[in-house]
């Protein structure tokens, strides 16, 4: 199973801001232990949007609140008309929003807290340009995967406050496409503006539609240049993939990448 990256996130807020906004909460249920109480039916959701990784629904009730959730690595939303059975099992159930025509479900969600509304800068101020932003800004994402010269390409591009929404599969594929090994230091990289540009397009190409791919092959098992690829042929080469683990200890991620068409 693919981790959700910016891309999946961006298409759950989709479908969140689509089947709530505008409609009052008859019910609510919060799973975990710190919101467990809470109670905001009769609150009315205005919108639901996306930072990066994040999910940030706005919920105007007795005041203006914030349902921050995050997916993590197993994390989902499903909708569903009243009375529906539940596509994973109910104790995986992390949050249930339920309006008169659709129920919306959070599962196995790493992160669910309710904030007031202005304190929304304190859960997402530290990320850095999110690619499926309007106001996406390259520059700045340039800018700030230049203040770190030593750290690797791989590990800086997986660094949600120097551009927002890359995960471990994203930062290896693309690592293969501009050719870069994955621990090639950022100072050694020859166009940072061409890596988040292909960054951006990837991300945008892929959240318009439900299925990954950066090869532009849809189909089962090639998706993909090489993550999740580990020992199988290079698809330009024929070179074995190398799977290692790259990252500070007790960090370390699964990294993929061609020998040679990786240099």
């Amino acid at each position: 199973m693919t981790v959700p990256e910016g891309d999946t996130v961006w298409r759950a807020a989709r479908l969140l801001d689509r089947s709530l906004s505008g409609r009052d909460l008859v019910a609510t249920d919060f799973r975990v232990p710190a919101f467990a109480t809470w109670d905001l039916s009769g609150g009315r959701v205005s919108e639901t949007v996306s930072r990066g990784k994040h999910l940030l629904t706005r919920i105007d009730a007795d005041t203006s609140w914030t349902l921050h959730t995050h997916l993590k690595m197993e994390g989902g939303w499903r909708v569903l008309e009243p009375g529906r059975r539940w596509p994973r099992p109910a104790h995986t159930a992390r949050v249930v929003l339920t309006t008169a025509v659709a129920v919306a479900i959070g599962f196995s969600l790493g992160i669910v807290e309710i904030v007031p509304r202005e304190q929304e800068s304190d859960l997402v101020g530290h990320l850095g340009p999110d690619l499926l932003d309007p106001d996406w800004d390259p520059v700045e994402a340039v800018r700030r995967l230049s203040e770190q010269p030593d750290r690797t390409v791989k590990e800086a591009l997986l660094d949600q406050t120097r551009l927002a929404g890359i995960g471990n599969m994203y930062a290896a594929e693309l690592c293969f496409i501009t050719g870069l090994a994955p621990e090639t230091p950022v100072a050694e990289v020859r166009d940072l503006r061409r890596l988040v540009d292909r960054a951006h397009q990837m991300l945008e190409l892929n959240s318009r539609r439900a299925q990954q791919s950066t090869t532009g092959d849809l189909a089962r098992g090639r998706q993909f240049w090489v993550y999740n690829r580990g020992g199988q042929p290079c698809r330009r080469c024929g070179t074995p993939i190398r799977q290692t683990l790259l990252g500070d200890e007790g960090r370390e991620r699964t990294t993929f990448a061609c020998p040679t068409c990786q240099t």
